[in-house]
């Protein structure tokens, strides 16, 4: 599984991207997720080019947190694809395996 946090007005365009990828299968249906929002917040340090806010700053985002099934033979491409349409320099994910 994968779960990644986006900023709600690209949830529709990540999920697009992972699911070109191979995420999202499960048996007989495809593009599944599950996606709901919250608000997250970070500090951008020196160096880095925030999407969102300013170096320095603590900034509030509302967004969705994304969460779809992968196979390990796809992680390489979903992860690329994640990394290619994430709108965030360094976005946050996490990869869990499952047993099913």
């Amino acid at each position: 599984m994968l779960v990644t946090y986006v900023p709600c007005g690209h949830t529709e365009s990540v999920l697009a991207a992972l699911f070109a990828a191979g995420a999202g299968a499960i048996g007989d249906y495809r593009d599944c997720a599950f996606v709901v929002t919250g608000r997250g917040r970070f500090r951008a340090l020196d160096g880095a080019d925030p999407a969102i806010g300013a170096v320095g700053e603590v900034t509030f985002v509302e967004e969705d947190r994304l969460e779809v099934v992968l196979a390990r033979s796809d992680r390489a491409a979903v992860l690329a694809a994640l990394l290619a349409a994430h709108p965030y320099e360094q976005p946050a994910y996490h990869v869990i395996e499952s047993a099913t």
